[in-house]
């Protein structure tokens, strides 16, 4: 079964959140959620989650995949946070999956996943970078390259979840989760 870490940081974007753990749930993925400490996490608007464990507690596991929420200073936090880069790290050399939405691929392009790749986040935050780390930065809402995927922000959050889904289960998977939540892609109708 494919696992998936979900690392939650104070001021993280709740929707991001929510929308990518509810979602991959429904694919029967199994889903951990890691404070960065012991305790609740508050979110950028207020919004309080229980992670299922704490980061400590998760060095030595091997995930499928890492998905990082955006909103700040969430995305700031992970960023600062040395654990987050070595996982994130440890996941793409063992042919992993790294993923992140709005603020966070900034995270993804310190740890040096993003160099020569395509990718996308929330407007401003990769443009300071591009050129230093190579990055061919697009307005899509959503990019995969290779197996590294970005998103842009709130309001892509549901097609990022479901481009997680098709890359972790399948096609199937994501076409049955998407009808069970009466999902049609704007762009795509």
């Amino acid at each position: 079964m494919a696992s998936v870490l979900i690392p939650l940081a104070p001021g993280f974007e709740e929707l991001e959140a929510v929308t990518v753990i509810d979602l991959l749930v429904r694919a029967g993925v199994e889903v951990i959620t890691a404070g960065l400490e012991p305790g609740p996490v508050t979110a950028s608007r207020g919004v309080t989650l229980l992670p299922d464990s704490v980061l400590d507690d998760l060095l030595e596991r091997e995930f499928t995949m890492i998905v990082l929420p955006g909103g700040l200073p969430g995305a700031d936090h992970l960023n600062r946070d040395p654990r987050i880069h070595t996982l994130l790290r440890r996941t793409a050399a063992a042919g992993g999956v790294t993923a992140a939405i709005c603020a966070a691929p900034k995270v993804l392009a310190a740890s040096g996943l993003l160099r020569d790749k395509r990718a996308t986040a929330y407007p401003g935050i990769l443009e300071p970078l591009a050129e230093t780390e190579a990055i061919h930065l697009t307005s899509d809402a959503v990019v995969i390259d290779g197996s590294v995927i970005t998103s842009r922000g709130p309001g892509t959050a549901m097609e990022f979840a479901l481009t997680l889904i098709a890359k972790l289960v399948g096609e199937e998977k994501r076409a049955e989760v998407a009808a069970g939540l009466l999902y049609t892609n704007p762009s795509k109708s």
